[in-house]
């Protein structure tokens, strides 16, 4: 049995890589920029990425690399065997076996992987704001929206190990084009990368003056950052901007009470630190926009306790839990 474990949170973005304990608590972490080279085999670029970080780690602390559990959580379609079916916000690991290309690198048989907002789901049900709840939605709101739902206090996985592709649900018909391939998908207006995207556009029609000067005077340099900085300053702009992403978040999590009668979502991932303005929007709006609101108990809209690290402190956690 270990003491600690390697839970790493591969996303569109960036890849955190955390040492866990056992009790949840973080020992260390690594922070890396996510590879999208296309010219190397699927995820063999994740997978050199992945393994300096872990290595990296381990000698940190002493730690036997070849002998630590770790667990990887990867966005997307991640089959109940481990493998990247299908990454939209990384198509170069689509179709990747990481854990065996980690297992080969690291010399290991404790590697395993799930799908990332799974893994924040188990974090945060296990340590966070979840604890003591059997019914809620985890969603990560980063480059793209990832989900974990969490019923009658187990993770449901669906039958192929892809339960909780949220992100994908379509909220605007013949909408926004998104890398999954499809168009209007909820994760092109409540994530991130949505609050970038809408930004810029409004932003080349000639709105957001202010937020433009700001990065330079062109509408292609504004960032979901710039937006989520300025609209902490008050910037009348940006704060705009933010109550139409709370709008769009609304509107997800109105379909998903109407499907699974949730009445508690927990919110991570990176935009998560803009909760301030996002959140109290999400919740005004959801009043109109879920069916029988009053008639129902309370729904709360909650900020994940560990924000960005919950994706690798559950793959830590995951990791812990499949130990042969």
């Amino acid at each position: 049995m270990s003491d600690v474990a390697i839970g790493v949170d591969v996303g569109g973005t960036k890849a955190l890589a955390l040492i866990v304990a056992r009790d949840g608590r973080v020992l260390d972490e690594v922070q890396v920029a996510t590879p999208h080279d296309e010219s190397m085999g699927a995820g063999e670029a994740t997978a050199t990425v992945l393994t300096e970080q872990i290595h990296e780690l381990c000698d940190r602390h002493g730690f036997d690399a070849s002998a630590v559990p770790v667990g990887i959580g990867l966005p997307g379609l991640v089959r109940r065997d481990g493998r990247l079916a299908f990454a939209p916000n990384l198509q170069s690991a689509s179709g990747a076996d990481l854990g065996a290309l980690l297992s080969k690198s690291l010399n290991s048989s404790v590697v395993f992987c799930e799908n990332d907002a799974n893994c924040a789901a188990l974090a945060e049900h296990e340590w966070g704001a979840g604890r003591g709840i059997d019914d809620f939605v985890m969603l990560t709101l980063g480059t793209g929206i990832g989900g974990g739902i969490i019923a009658g206090g187990q993770l449901i996985r669906g039958r192929n190990g892809f339960a909780g592709e949220i992100g994908h649900m379509v909220v605007e018909a013949k909408g926004a084009p998104c890398p999954c391939g499809g168009h209007g998908c909820w994760e092109r207006y409540a994530s991130g990368g949505g609050l970038g995207r809408m930004t810029r556009v409004a932003a080349r029609a000639g709105q957001f003056p202010k937020l433009v000067a700001r990065a330079g005077g062109d509408p292609e340099n504004v960032r979901s950052e710039d937006v989520t900085e300025a609209a902490a300053e008050g910037l009348d702009e940006a704060v705009s901007m933010m109550r139409e992403v709370g709008w769009w978040l609304a509107l997800g999590l109105a379909n998903l009470t109407a499907i699974l009668d949730c009445g508690h979502f927990v919110i991570g991932g990176g935009l998560s630190v803009a909760s301030d303005v996002v959140l109290p929007a999400a919740r005004e709006y959801l009043v109109d926009l879920v069916e029988g609101y009053k008639s129902r108990p309370t729904i709360t809209v909650a900020t994940s306790m560990f924000g960005p690290r919950s994706g690798a402190m559950g793959a830590a956690l995951v990791a812990f839990e499949r130990l042969p």
